[in-house]
């Protein structure tokens, strides 16, 4: 009999998206073969030394300090395995003014950098839609940069571009696989924390209701971005269809692994269940 691979399973944190964290750990937990996998569930930071003596890593980390490249930067350290992109990859796509810059740099679409309203106020660095404010009035401008600033020191602001919302998972290190693209129907006016985590606050289609050259256009600007940016493992890429334009909103490196989250339904669309998705990111890591 084959010994079970020892698995950490990383969850919590100190960022603004903690909760989320615990959603993510808690779901992959319920779903890891436990014939395969002895579990063990890490709650940082107070559990930290619960780490030592895993065979991998399985980061359920939203935010800074899970993925941004810091706790990645920690597990090398240790020589401890790990799910997901590594140290640069985290860094580039957590900051949204670097992951900017790589874009621009291989001429990618993305909505322009604007002082203008309708704009998109959010921190340079942060996920689940925290700290976003779309702003349609002048006078909210203020307001919306001072939210922003509560999450991050760096505040970017960009165009509003009103339009179809996209999502396009890809897995693999060398090989990679792009998932099928989901449509994201908020009901709440953006895909914003409550329409990302609340049961009935967002509808989904996937495969995405959009034609057929549109989804490989996704397809392949999500496979480029993948790429660019070297990530690993897996990852979500975002993305806004505006007057028939394609436009890549941001990278996700450790996507959210909820009940609600997209990954898991696009995966599904093509035979691969909860617990496989955890197996092949496991084994990824291994590679």
């Amino acid at each position: 009999m084959h010994k079970k691979l020892k698995v950490a399973v990383l969850m919590g944190g100190e960022s603004s998206e903690r909760e989320v964290s615990l959603m993510t750990g808690n779901e992959m937990v319920k779903h890891l073969d436990l014939n395969k996998y002895e579990v063990v569930k890490v709650d940082l930071p107070k559990d930290l030394n619960k780490i030592d003596g895993c065979d991998v890593a399985l980061l359920a980390l939203h935010g800074k300090g899970g993925e941004d490249g810091q706790i990645q930067g920690y597990l090398e350290t240790k020589g401890i395995k790990y799910t997901g992109s590594g140290v640069l990859a985290s860094a580039v796509g957590m900051d949204k003014m670097i992951f900017r810059w790589v874009m621009e740099r291989l001429k990618l679409p993305m909505a322009k950098l604007t002082n203008k309203i309708p704009c998109v106020v959010k921190p340079v660095n942060g996920g689940s839609s925290i700290g976003v404010t779309i702003v349609k009035q002048q006078n909210d401008l203020s307001k919306a940069i001072q939210n922003a600033k509560k999450y991050d020191d760096e505040v970017l602001i960009e165009e509003y571009l009103e339009g179809i919302e996209l999502s396009c998972g890809v897995i693999g290190n060398k090989d990679i696989i792009v998932l099928p693209v989901v449509e994201i129907m908020p009901k709440v006016g953006f895909y914003n924390y409550e329409a990302k985590y609340s049961d009935d606050k967002s509808e989904y289609n996937c495969p995405a209701k959009i034609s057929k050259k549109l989804t490989e256009e996704v397809q392949e600007l999500a496979r480029q971005v993948y790429l660019a940016v070297k990530a690993r493992g897996y990852a979500r890429i975002d993305f806004i269809i505006h007057k028939n334009k394609t436009y890549i909103l941001e990278i996700n490196t450790l996507p959210g692994m909820t009940s609600h989250s997209l990954i898991p339904k696009e995966a599904s669309v093509i035979g691969i269940s909860y617990s496989q998705l955890l197996d092949k990111i496991i084994d990824l890591a291994l590679e």
